[in-house]
C-alpha cells in the first residue's frame, strides 16, 4: 500500500468556507462555467451520471489544487478527470451506492402510492368504507419511509468516509484500494470538522436557493472548492523540490585561492 501521510483534527470549516468564496469570486466567471457543467452532468443527466460523477469532480479538484499553489488554470483543466477515467469512475460508482438505493426505494413508495390511489379510486365507484384507510400498502409504505431515513444517513457518513479518495487519485495517482483506505483512515481522523463542514455546506447550498436559484451556481463551485481545501488542510502540500547544482566555490569558503597563492 502507498503511504500518504494525513493530518487529525485538520479541518477548519470557517476558513474553508472563507477561502473557497475568495477563490471563486478572484475567477469568478471560470468557476461559475466550471461549476454549472459540473451539475449538469453530475446532476441533470439520468443513468449516466453516476459514472461521471467521478471523473467530474476530480477535474474540478484538479483545477482548484492548480489553483490554490497559484499554476495557470483554465476551463479545459476540468475534463483532466477524464484522463484517469476507471478508478474515478469506480470510486464514483461506490460512493454513489447509498444514493443509487434511496432513489430507487424512493420510486418504489411513489410507485406504490400512485397505484394505491387508483385501486381505491376505481374501488370508491362501488364501495365507501367509514373505517380508517390503514392497510398494508400504507404500513409498507412507513417502513419503506423509514428505511429511506436511515439510508440518508448512512449516506452522508458513506460519501465523507470517501470524500478524500477522488483528489487522492487525481494528485498522487494512487490506486482504487489505496485511495479508498486513505481516505477512510483520514476522514475518521477529522470527522468533527468534516460534519462541520458538510453542515456550512448545506447553509451554502440553502442560500444560493433562497437567491432565486441562481445562487446555486456560485454556492455549487463554493461547495466544491472548500472539499478542496480541506483535502489539503489534511493532506498539506509537501514540496520536493531537490537542487541537484553543485554550490558555488565560496559557498564553504575560497580554498581554491589560498592553495594558488602558495
Amino acid at each position: 500500500m502507498t503511504h500518504i501521510e494525513f493530518q487529525r483534527s485538520a479541518i477548519s470549516p470557517g476558513d474553508g468556507i472563507g477561502n473557497a468564496w475568495g477563490v471563486v469570486t478572484n475567477k469568478f466567471w471560470l468557476y461559475i462555467g466550471i461549476g454549472l457543467v459540473t451539475l449538469i452532468m453530475i446532476g441533470c443527466i439520468p443513468f449516466l451520471n453516476i459514472f461521471l460523477m467521478g471523473p467530474v469532480l476530480g477535474g474540478f479538484y484538479y483545477v482548484v489544487l492548480r489553483d490554490m499553489r497559484g499554476e495557470p488554470v483554465d476551463f479545459g483543466m476540468m475534463f483532466k478527470g477524464f484522463e484517469k477515467f476507471v478508478p474515478l469512475m469506480v470510486i464514483g460508482l461506490i460512493q454513489s451506492i447509498p444514493g443509487v438505493i434511496v432513489q430507487v426505494l424512493q420510486y418504489s413508495v411513489d410507485i406504490a402510492q400512485l397505484l394505491g390511489v387508483g385501486a381505491r379510486g376505481g374501488a370508491g365507484t362501488f364501495y365507501q368504507s367509514d373505517m380508517p384507510n390503514f392497510g398494508v400498502l400504507e404500513g409498507l409504505s412507513m417502513v419503506v419511509v423509514l428505511v429511506i431515513i436511515g439510508l440518508s444517513l448512512f449516506s452522508i457518513v458513506w460519501n465523507l468516509a470517501f470524500q478524500f479518495a477522488i483528489p487522492l487519485i487525481v494528485e498522487h495517482d494512487l490506486s482504487i484500494g489505496d485511495a479508498i483506505k486513505t481516505s477512510i483512515s483520514a476522514a475518521m481522523g477529522n470527522i468533527g470538522g468534516m460534519i462541520l463542514l458538510l453542515i456550512l455546506s448545506i447553509l451554502v447550498a440553502i442560500v444560493g436557493v433562497l437567491a432565486i436559484c441562481v445562487g446555486l451556481f456560485v454556492a455549487v463551485p463554493v461547495i466544491y472548492a472548500a472539499n478542496a481545501f480541506a483535502y489539503r488542510q489534511v493532506f498539506p502540500l509537501i514540496e520536493r523540490n531537490v537542487n541537484m547544482a553543485p554550490p558555488p566555490p565560496t559557498t564553504y569558503g575560497d580554498f581554491g585561492s589560498g592553495m594558488h597563492a602558495n
